[in-house]
């Protein structure tokens, strides 16, 4: 499993060609979220692992990584092209990389 810093997210986001999900619960995901990506919350991954691409790599992120670890784990573990987007939406709002809502903030899990 290779993990991946926002850095590199954002120019796989760029580039095309993967799929980026949110693990996080919905409020978290309405106060500030990348551009493009889907959420799924963690408890939710299970019951919608169906509706995830096999074909097309997935980053997850949460928080600060714990969350979307587990949830790149289990979707390792069925056979998904899973990686971890280390110090999850925390880091790239610390960075200061494409966000929306115009305001977004880090919110309270």
């Amino acid at each position: 499993m290779a993990d991946y810093t926002p850095q590199q997210v954002s120019e796989l986001l760029a580039a095309g060609g993967v799929q980026l999900i949110d693990v996080r619960e919905p409020h978290e995901h309405e106060a500030g979220h990348i551009p493009g990506s889907r959420l799924i919350p963690l408890g939710d991954v299970p019951a919608q692992a169906g509706t995830i691409d096999r074909d097309t790599p997935v980053i997850l992120y949460c928080k600060a990584g714990g969350r979307s670890a587990m949830a790149t784990e289990a979707l390792l573990g069925a056979g998904y092209d899973a990686h971890n987007m280390l110090g999850g939406f925390t880091a790239w709002h610390e960075l200061a990389l494409a966000m929306e809502p115009e305001n977004a903030y880090v919110a309270d899990h």
